[in-house]
C-alpha cells in the first residue's frame, strides 16, 4: 500500500511539474525502459532500468520522465556498486527527471513522426539542457516514444578516480523506449 501512495505521489508530482492540469489527456507508462552504454577499449559498461515512470501529453506535446537510480541492473555487482555509492550517490540523489517538449508535433498525424524533443535534464540536482530526436508512434490511441541522446559525465561532476578513468567513457550514449497508454486506462 505505501509503495502505492509514493507511486501516486509521483505521478501527481509530475504532472503539477509539467504544468498540465487535466490528467485525462495524460498518456502513461510506469514500465519505461532507459539502457545507458559505456564504450572503452578496456571494459564495456551497460545498465538497464525497466521501472521508469514517465508522462506524455499528446495535444500539449509536453513529456515527463522520473528515472530511480537504484533500479538499474548491471552485469557486475561491482559495477552496481560503484554507480550508486560513488559517481551517482543514490542515496543523496534518488532520482534524474527529465521535462520537455516534442518540438511540432502533429497529435493529428497517424503512423510515425521522427520529431526533436527538447528540455531539460537533472542528475545529482545538476540541470542541463538536452535535445535529441524521438520516435514517436501512435497506434490505437495509444503512443511509443524511442530515441537515444549522449551524456557528458563532467556535466553533472561525477569524479571519476584516475585508476578507473580508462574504464569509464566520458560520454554516455542513453537509449530509451517508452510504451504509454491513456492514463484513463489505468485507473
Amino acid at each position: 500500500m505505501m509503495l502505492m501512495n509514493k507511486l501516486l505521489l509521483v505521478i501527481i508530482v509530475l504532472i503539477c511539474c509539467l504544468g498540465v492540469s487535466n490528467a485525462q489527456n495524460a498518456q502513461i507508462t510506469r514500465q519505461g525502459e532507459i539502457t545507458f552504454f559505456s564504450y572503452t577499449s578496456v571494459e564495456d559498461i551497460k545498465a538497464d532500468n525497466n521501472q521508469v515512470l514517465s508522462l506524455f501529453y499528446p495535444q500539449t506535446k509536453k513529456i515527463g520522465v522520473e528515472i530511480l537510480m537504484r533500479a538499474f541492473t548491471f552485469e557486475k555487482s561491482l559495477m552496481y556498486e560503484h554507480f550508486n555509492e560513488s559517481y551517482i550517490e543514490s542515496d543523496l540523489y534518488p532520482k534524474a527527471i527529465f521535462q520537455g517538449e516534442v518540438v511540432d508535433f502533429d497529435f493529428d498525424q497517424k503512423g510515425e513522426q521522427t520529431r526533436l524533443i527538447k528540455g531539460s535534464f537533472t542528475l545529482r540536482d545538476i540541470t542541463i539542457p538536452v535535445e535529441f530526436k524521438g520516435k514517436i508512434l501512435e497506434v490505437n490511441g495509444a503512443y511509443v516514444i524511442n530515441g537515444s541522446l549522449g551524456l557528458a559525465v563532467d556535466d553533472f561532476n561525477i569524479r571519476i578516480p584516475a585508476l578507473l578513468a580508462p574504464n569509464i567513457a566520458k560520454n554516455i550514449q542513453v537509449s530509451f523506449n517508452f510504451e504509454y497508454m491513456p492514463y484513463d486506462d489505468q485507473k
